[in-house]
């Protein structure tokens, strides 16, 4: 297993509204595609204005291959343009995380 670790920084303002715009148009698409997401966060102590996600996959090639199938998917494209009309997104970070052998995501 693999976690994909993400963190989004968005403009002050704006995190709420791209917030509900993936809430019904990205997720839907996401968990159709993608499967397991282990949580979804926004910061409240540290740096402000942050989505922290993480989704697990079974390995690297299958989060290539459901990542490959969702950005196929019409939907996945009509949340990114909504996304980016918003203009929220200032930083994106991923992290593929491996869990150690005693990890309870294992």
């Amino acid at each position: 297993m693999i976690i994909d670790h993400r963190t989004y920084d968005f403009h002050p303002g704006k995190m709420a509204p791209w917030i509900e715009t993936y809430r019904d148009y990205g997720l839907p698409v996401q968990k159709r595609h993608l499967g397991q997401l282990v949580g979804f966060f926004t910061t409240e102590v540290g740096p402000i204005n942050q989505v922290v996600f993480m989704w697990a996959y079974d390995s690297m090639g299958d989060r290539e291959q459901r990542r490959a199938a969702m950005n196929e998917d019409p939907d996945w494209a009509e949340f990114r343009k909504r996304s980016v009309a918003l203009g929220a997104l200032k930083q994106q970070t991923n992290k593929i995380l491996a869990p150690t052998e005693f990890s309870p995501l294992n």
